[in-house]
């Protein structure tokens, strides 16, 4: 029977999820599920919680619940992970230090300072687990759940010999609502999606051999469409394809809706997760606040029903029975998508059945959408190459780089915002003890200095000539 760790199980709502999904499995049916979590704070009470299902639903299956990574990890088949390293408290950093700035986030998990500076939490969290699995359990699974999603499982395809797979909920989220747009079931449209995660292009969307695409354009030419969906339907206008993120967080990897108050009042003015500051860490600041005066696992419901949008327990099912199932997952690009770089992370087709996770080759995107997914995967790259060399100047070219805080700010505003980030986080960023970030002064010009003698860069010369000419 398949052995579970699950690693960051003090996740009341997320290790909840999974955990019912994987119960309502029944080719899991005597399964050992392993959870993980640093503290017996939450940890017993998803025990207790988890326990209860297992009595209340007459599963076969056990629990053991540990504070060990490497007792969980002991000979297991699969490790789930959802960690959150600096938990709350970090996440408020990630977003106010950068709002000070001028760098208003919405969700600040993904791109942009915030998810930079997870990515630099997470990352060295992620190799000791990885590094953990390749003594005690290398024939393992890991599925990483810990955002930012495409960073991470970059660090994480750079591990010799583990396999991996990023799983997110955008693709199949994102069917639902292309089915409501076009009024046909989600079951009868034919898709290919590929990209980067959270920056995946619905490539072809078909019902019966029928191109969907006219509909769907069609109708997000409409006010009432548009509304719900301004930021993706702007995109889509603009580049062509429909894609995976809503507003909250497409809005914030591109450097066009959130970079002034004229931009967000036209594109982010909706409620809650469509485009408010703050809006992912002002819920969870609520669920923990929440979750510290009273244990909502002690009154949830222990009844099954049916499974979750995530795909964890079909892929444990596929692995378990032989029976494939089709996901989009994030893997290293190994050529799968060949007009993105080799080695960084992609979101690509892919089929799980008894012989593995077996990837499907994109090829090239449409080159706007490539593109358009480079402006990220730049970011992702040096931010990765930081965490590895543990050189805080590739921090600072990395947030330079990310598109909206670009559009917003001076490099000597994001040197500073980012000296400041890393002495804020420190504690979580051991990659970086004892490293500061060089100090750039200003370079003050005086009104009569004189140029040095040097050649005068010759395009400037000529606009010069050009520019007394035209005064004469």
């Amino acid at each position: 029977m398949a052995k579970i760790a699950m690693i960051g199980a003090g996740s009341l709502v997320f290790c909840k999820t999974l955990m019912s999904d994987f119960l309502a499995t029944p080719a899991l049916a005597g399964s050992e599920y392993r959870l993980m979590a640093k503290t017996h704070t939450r940890l017993d009470k998803m025990d207790s919680f988890v326990k209860r299902m297992i009595k209340d639903n007459g599963i076969n299956a056990t629990v053991v619940s540990t504070t060990d990574r490497r007792e969980a990890l002991k000979d297991a088949d699969y490790v789930v992970v959802m960690i959150q390293a600096g938990g709350v408290e970090e996440f408020r950093q990630d977003y106010e230090i950068p709002l000070k700035y001028g760098v208003d986030q919405c969700i600040g998990d993904t791109m942009g300072p915030g998810g930079i500076f997870r990515a630099l939490r997470h990352i060295p969290a992620l190799l000791e687990i990885a590094n953990d699995m390749r003594e005690l359990c290398p024939k393992a699974i890991l599925f990483n759940y810990a955002n930012p999603m495409a960073m991470c499982c970059w660090a994480l395809g750079r591990v010799q010999g583990l396999q991996f797979v990023g799983l997110c909920h955008g693709v199949q989220t994102t069917m639902d609502l292309i089915a409501s747009y076009t009024g046909v079931p989600k079951d009868e449209i034919d898709y290919q999606c590929a990209g980067i995660n959270h920056m995946g292009w619905f490539l072809s969307l078909e019902h019966k051999e029928r191109d969907l695409y006219p509909l769907l354009k069609e109708n997000f030419e409409k006010p009432g469409y548009y509304v719900n969906e301004k930021v993706r339907a702007e995109v889509m206008r603009h580049f062509g394809y429909f894609m995976t993120e809503s507003t909250g967080h497409l809005s914030e990897y591109l450097p066009y809706f959130r970079k002034n108050k004229k931009a967000l009042d036209l594109y982010c003015d909706e409620p809650a997760f469509g485009g408010e500051s703050g809006a992912y860490y002002k819920y969870c600041a609520m669920l923990a606040e929440k979750f510290a005066k009273t244990d909502p696992l002690s009154i949830e419901s222990t009844e099954l029903g049916p499974r979750s949008a995530e795909y964890c327990s079909h892929i444990i099912e596929a692995r378990e029975t032989g029976h494939p199932f089709r996901f989009n997952g994030n893997i290293r690009n190994d050529g799968y998508i060949t007009n993105l770089p080799q080695g960084c992370c992609v979101e690509v087709p892919i089929y799980a059945d008894r012989t593995g996770l077996n990837a499907t080759v994109v090829g090239n995107l449409p080159i706007q959408c490539a593109a358009l997914n480079m402006s990220n995967v730049l970011v992702q790259g040096l931010t990765v190459e930081a965490s590895f060399t543990g050189d805080p100047e590739l921090v600072m070219n990395a947030v330079a780089m990310d598109p909206l805080t670009a559009s917003v700010l001076t490099l000597h505003e994001i040197r500073d915002m980012v000296t400041e980030m890393l002495a804020a986080e420190a504690v979580w960023l051991p990659q970086f003890a004892g490293k500061k970030l060089r100090s750039v002064p200003t370079i003050s010009i005086p009104k009569d200095v004189k140029r040095a003698n040097v050649p005068v860069d010759p395009a400037l010369a000529i606009a010069n000539r050009f520019m007394k000419l035209a005064e004469a």
